[in-house]
């Protein structure tokens, strides 16, 4: 079987396929990539057990049909280093030998045998699916993933929640301390349901979206889904288990209301926390009309610090404490020049908002209070 493609298309989906491997497998095989010539191009397939992406590329020549396995480092080391250029692969798929003809040289490896990688079980009919638009799907999910929790007594609270009802899709992540919750106004369903993505085919998938637009197929039901996009498909195991109301722990009524530039709020959040303490990195928030004031200290090591913004605040005054690292983290993933923080009392949760929100869409952010000790 011989078969000739570009260097640089190969590279590319071989770089984004490299991310599933894990570097130990339970299979030996798995540290392959598999290979399939059909049809006038190359499908490749990389896999972990629980997440296949499989991806193609079109070839310019091709003579002959087969399939078989590459060693991942042995192809990515191969052809990460070449000018772009045309590859001539020649494989024998009896002796499994493989010769990869290149413009200045060749190089001569050994292939496995493909009978013995994994096969994929499709999803069967009657599967929940979706219609996602690329890159909106690609900003849910950058936004989100940060909230996600490394819990392993409760594994439902360390994937992206995905919830389908008849007003709108929301993506959520929580980790009980923060909370995201992006709601897309232009996908519903009258059928409601839901699954739980874990973090790493949802990584796989921000690194693929990153690259393209179009529209993204989602296809579940309550074990796994399968993921096309227009480079190829994601095939992955979800969590389960049942994930708490979110929308319960969301308080309703916030009377007092900052509106704040949030660049502005980031650099003085990042200029005060160093002085707070490392164990609870807690940052004081003194509210009132058209100031706020960050504060923070260290007893242990004596230093405290503190900052003044001119900002828009119309409220009670009011002194309410936060984890400094998580609210940096909060405005760092909005990404509009003025979010608003919607506050009830010192006690309840935190509610940030981009001033203005994305078309069709509702993001917003919560952040759990600190005790203060007066």
């Amino acid at each position: 079987m011989r078969f000739t493609l570009s260097s640089t298309s190969l590279s590319n989906r071989l770089q984004t396929l490299a991310r599933v491997i894990n570097s130990k497998n339970s299979l030996p095989i798995l540290d392959s990539f598999l290979f399939e010539v059909r049809n006038n191009q190359l499908n490749i397939t990389a896999s972990d057990s629980e997440n296949v992406m499989k991806s193609y590329v079109l070839l310019d020549e091709c003579d002959g049909e087969g399939q078989f396995a590459v060693p991942n480092r042995t192809i990515l080391d191969a052809v990460k280093e070449l000018p772009e250029q045309p590859l001539t692969f020649e494989v024998d798929t009896e002796h499994f030998t493989v010769r990869i003809l290149y413009q200045n040289g060749l190089y001569n490896f050994t292939a496995q045998n493909a009978d013995e990688y994994p096969h994929t079980q499709s999803i069967p009919d009657g599967a929940t699916v979706i219609t996602v638009d690329g890159a909106v799907l690609n900003d849910n999910i950058t936004r989100s993933i940060f909230a996600t929790a490394q819990d392993e007594l409760r594994p439902v609270m360390n994937g992206i929640y995905f919830d389908l009802t008849s007003e709108s899709l929301s993506i959520v992540a929580s980790d009980g301390h923060k909370l995201v919750r992006n709601k897309n106004f232009t996908v519903k369903s009258e059928s409601p349901a839901s699954f739980i993505l874990p973090k790493k085919p949802a990584t796989l998938l921000k690194n693929v979206l990153g690259k393209e637009s179009g529209d993204v197929v989602i296809k579940f039901d309550n074990r796994s889904a399968e993921i096309s996009f227009s480079e190829g498909v994601l095939s992955c195991r979800l969590i389960e288990g049942r994930y708490p109301n979110y929308n319960s722990v969301i308080p309703q009524n916030n009377p007092n209301q900052l509106t704040i530039d949030r660049k502005l709020l980031v650099g003085a959040l990042r200029r005060v926390l160093p002085f707070a303490s490392e164990s609870s990195q807690l940052v004081r928030f003194h509210l009132e009309t058209g100031k706020l004031v960050l504060s923070s200290e260290d007893i242990d090591f004596a230093t405290s610090a503190k900052e003044e913004i001119t900002c828009d605040y119309s409220g009670q005054n009011m002194n309410i404490g936060f984890k400094g690292s998580s609210l940096s983290e909060i405005l760092t993933n909005l990404d509009s020049t003025e979010v608003v923080i919607q506050l009830a009392d010192p006690s309840r949760a935190g509610i940030i908002v981009p001033a203005e929100q994305p078309e069709n869409e509702d993001v917003l952010m919560l952040i759990m209070p600190m005790l203060l000790n007066d």
